[in-house]
């Protein structure tokens, strides 16, 4: 492969290379995990065990400061390799990080993080579509803190987490809670999705569920860098290179009967692939700028992470589309992995931020 613009770092190439060493397994028991809808538990539990969650903390609270260029690929190489475990974990890591970063109990949720515990990120309203970052359920005052009776939606991996990341609205400014599972915190089993299955992503809802003071959230900012806003294109790019693959595989291995030679040899098959290949790429490059400027802190990445969503997200669809073209007919069989990688592509562009909005944030500042 041809050297990066964007290299990660040499002392940092190990995390990335545990990452590869547990892909396979990862992918052996994703189509498994996807026909069943069942949470790859083992999946998460190897990462952990392999120091990946602990290495994203700041140096500060035992963590490696990991770089985000370094994360960015971790990502596209489990999300090659199961996606669902992808979207978990950046999930699980968003909300695990922001409790560190930003609360006011960071040092006893580094320490939960440390011994395995399981983060959930509980912000998308039913009502609120990408505006997690301004929810719409107001908290009441409470002895300790606010009580907040409401539900959140597309929750992965709500079902194993010990901790979730909250939101509500707080005497009118959008706040940010650690919230512990208890008795008030409960899961709508409604999750039966066409992509994506192994996240069982429930609806979650909070019966005067209190959010202490104390595992509040301080000094937040929508301009910070942020874990899923920043991996949520890997995690389409994942997709579209496990997709590539898949159609590479097969266009190799069939043969047409009228010729004796492989589809591959087609020329509208070359064709496609050389536009996935350079859409590809140009994807890449646009998710590793964004990862770059987040290590520099700079306050572009979050225009620069939308960018590279928007494109990331559409190769994803795209790549899998032609991939789902190039199968033919058995391709479209459910024992084919093309037919999954077809539909786990269709959810990074409905992921907020979802297509729509980056077209028009970026939209507007291009024409601004």
């Amino acid at each position: 492969m041809t050297a990066s613009p964007f290299p990660i770092p040499d002392h940092e190439r190990h995390w990335v290379e545990a990452a590869e060493r547990l892909a396979p397994e990862f992918a052996a028991r994703a189509d498994e995990h996807d026909d069943r809808a069942t949470l790859p538990v083992e999946n998460l539990r190897a990462l952990h065990a392999a120091g990946l969650d602990v290495a994203t903390l700041p140096s500060g609270h035992g963590g490696s400061d990991l770089s985000y260029q370094a994360l960015g690929e971790i990502i596209a190489v489990v999300g090659k390799a199961c996606p669902s475990t992808a979207c978990i974990w950046v999930m699980h890591l968003g909300a695990a990080t922001t409790l560190v970063r930003y609360g006011k109990s960071g040092a006893f949720y580094a320490a939960e993080l440390a011994r395995g515990a399981r983060f959930a990120n509980a912000l998308s309203e039913p009502t609120g579509g990408n505006l997690f970052l301004f929810p719409l359920q107001q908290a009441e005052p409470a002895p300790g803190g606010h009580r907040l009776d409401g539900a959140k939606r597309f929750v992965s991996g709500c079902e194993i987490a010990d901790h979730f990341l909250v939101n509500a609205q707080v005497d009118g400014v959008p706040s940010f809670f650690g919230v512990p599972k208890d008795d008030s915190v409960r899961f709508e089993p409604i999750w039966d999705s066409m992509g994506l299955r192994a996240t069982r992503s429930q609806l979650v809802t909070l019966d005067g569920t209190l959010l202490r003071e104390e595992n509040q959230c301080e000094n937040l900012s929508p301009v910070d860098p942020n874990i899923i806003a920043l991996g949520l294109p890997w995690l389409s790019i994942g997709v579209a290179e496990a997709a590539l693959d898949a159609l590479i595989t097969h266009a190799r291995a069939r043969i047409v009967p009228t010729t004796q030679r492989p589809v591959a040899e087609l020329q509208w098959v070359e064709f496609g692939v050389a536009d996935a290949h350079v859409q590809l790429l140009s994807a890449r490059l646009l998710a590793q700028r964004a990862m770059w400027l987040a290590d520099r802190r700079d306050p572009g990445s979050l225009d620069a992470s939308m960018e590279a969503k928007l494109l990331a997200n559409q190769v994803a669809k795209s790549v899998a589309e032609l991939g789902v073209r190039v199968g033919g007919g058995s391709g479209y069989l459910k024992s084919s992995p093309i037919q999954r990688h077809f539909r786990d592509a269709q959810a990074g562009a409905l992921m907020a931020y979802s297509v729509e909005l980056c077209q028009g944030s970026v939209g507007k500042r291009v024409l601004s």
